[in-house]
């Protein structure tokens, strides 16, 4: 009688559940790093930020708002050396070449935000019309943070925003080139109050597009609003 083949080894239960946890382990280091991306794209949003100013969100458009020149502006006082602004600051402090025409031009021509496009514009306001020691102090940070740009600092204007029935302030001493503007009362308080609810000056940001588009403190921090700006010229491929 020819032998016969033996019968076929049965599986081993739990070699065959070992294999089954090693298959799956494998499927599901492949596929962790898909599943990670997906959670994170759709529900770890970001809540960090490395700019100083203020976004303003959506942006607002600026650059149709009516200005007219104040003429006969003077100077008086010289301007407050706050102990915050850094030591770059007061080292390029001397006065620069201006890329346009000064407030005390004498010319008093309406126009509008839109004459500066291709330019970065600092912009602050008062609230009663003067510019009284927290005014000057603002603009003294925008003059000192435009220094500090160095060979960018053509790319930047900075204008002193007025109501149209506010007095003529009296500057500061060593702001040449500041552009001191009036525009109507109710175009003034639209503009604060899309740049801030409780309609606090500050120091507004507008890009070359003429989009108002960041807000920094009323009392910024010069070295920090700085580093923002020199973020903003050098990813600017506008103005």
């Amino acid at each position: 009688m020819p032998d016969q083949p033996p019968p076929p080894a049965t599986p081993d239960p739990a070699a065959r559940r070992r294999n089954r946890i090693k298959l799956l382990a494998i499927l599901a280091v492949c596929a962790s790093p898909v599943i990670a991306s997906y959670l994170a794209y759709y529900f770890l949003k970001p809540e960090g930020r490395t700019n100083y100013g203020e976004l303003v969100q959506p942006q607002v458009p600026v650059a149709g708002l009516a200005v007219s020149e104040l003429p006969g502006m003077r100077s008086s006082a010289p301007a407050p050396a706050p102990a915050a602004l850094s030591t770059a600051a007061s080292a390029t402090a001397a006065p620069a070449t201006e890329a346009s025409a000064t407030a005390s031009s004498g010319t008093s021509g309406e126009s509008s935000l839109g004459r500066f496009r291709g330019r970065w514009i600092m912009l602050t306001t008062t609230t009663d019309g003067r510019c009284a020691d927290d005014c000057a102090q603002r603009l003294y940070v925008m003059r000192q943070v435009r220094l500090t740009t160095g060979k960018d600092r053509d790319r930047i204007e900075r204008v002193l925003l007025l109501s149209a029935d506010a007095p003529v302030p009296t500057l500061p001493e060593g702001h040449e080139g500041l552009q001191v503007l009036r525009t109507d009362a109710a175009a003034l308080a639209s503009l604060r109050a899309a740049s801030a609810p409780d309609q606090t000056p500050g120091i507004l940001l507008i890009d070359p597009l003429g989009n108002l588009m960041m807000r920094f403190p009323a009392n910024p921090d010069a070295s920090r609003m700085k580093k923002d700006l020199a973020k903003l010229l050098r990813a600017s491929r506008v103005g």
